[in-house]
């Protein structure tokens, strides 16, 4: 897979989608990065133990959500510079499970070159358990 070219600020467009992408959120890739961030929880890394604790099964941590959200950015924009990324858990992402990610510009500031993008994360179902706001300057 070849890196895209870096983004101009002037070539972005209000209304602009990021390209979607398919996110790896397999217990095995979970478990490597529980294991990075020493966040060994049953509820991440156990289908068991999260739904012995009243989950549906293991869930993804919400800073991995927030790494796959800043993945898109740059999958879109490599050479972004992310100055914030607010994100809203509304429901668990459950691990094991298809979700995508998904981005559009919703404000571009001229004068500070940053581009503001209203950014969501999608389960199989068509719901939307994670989403956020990022703000980038190119």
């Amino acid at each position: 897979m070849s890196t895209p070219a870096p983004k101009r600020f002037e070539d972005v467009e209000f209304g602009e989608d990021l390209p979607t992408i398919s996110p790896d959120v397999s217990l095995a890739n979970v478990k490597i990065f529980a294991g990075a961030a020493q966040m060994m929880a049953g509820r991440f890394i156990d289908h068991e133990d999260a739904r012995a604790n009243g989950l549906p099964g293991a869930i993804v941590p919400g800073i991995m959500s927030q790494g796959i959200l800043v993945a898109l950015i740059h999958g879109w924009a490599p050479n972004a510079e992310v100055l914030s990324v607010d994100t809203i858990f509304r429901a668990p992402l459950l691990v094991d499970s298809q979700p995508t990610a998904s981005g559009v510009v919703t404000d571009l500031d001229e004068e500070t070159r940053v581009v503001e993008i209203d950014l969501v994360l999608k389960n199989e179902k068509g719901e939307t358990p994670v989403v956020g706001t990022a703000r980038v300057r190119l």
